[in-house]
């Protein structure tokens, strides 16, 4: 039973990851256009700026939990597992918070 926990926890902490690297990928690519407007695109580069801890955070955070899962101990899963989960979860808000601030409606 300890060995399917600790697939399940791989995969909830695997998937946190993800999510929290999507969230840096896209600061990157906004970061980048932001780049190139020049001038007129310093309050977003700011705005990434002022972000980046936080998602690099997330992203640590949730490795950290990937890592842990790979324990042979179902209560190391458990801890992997809510910091996997928890940092994709955060991720997945800060994210949500920084698409909804910079959505285009055309």
């Amino acid at each position: 039973m300890g060995a399917v926990f600790g697939i399940v926890a791989a995969v909830i902490a695997l998937v946190g990851l993800v999510v929290a690297l999507g969230h840096v990928g896209y600061l990157a690519l906004l970061g980048n256009a932001a780049k190139k407007r020049g001038l007129s695109g310093g309050t977003t580069a700011d705005y990434v700026n002022s972000r980046w801890k936080v998602a690099g955070g997330a992203a640590g955070v949730a490795l950290l939990g990937l890592l842990l899962t790979g324990a042979e101990s179902v209560p190391v899963d458990l801890v992997g597992l809510l910091l996997g989960g928890g940092a994709g979860v955060y991720a997945k808000q800060a994210l949500d918070s920084t698409r909804s601030r910079f959505r285009t409606l055309p």
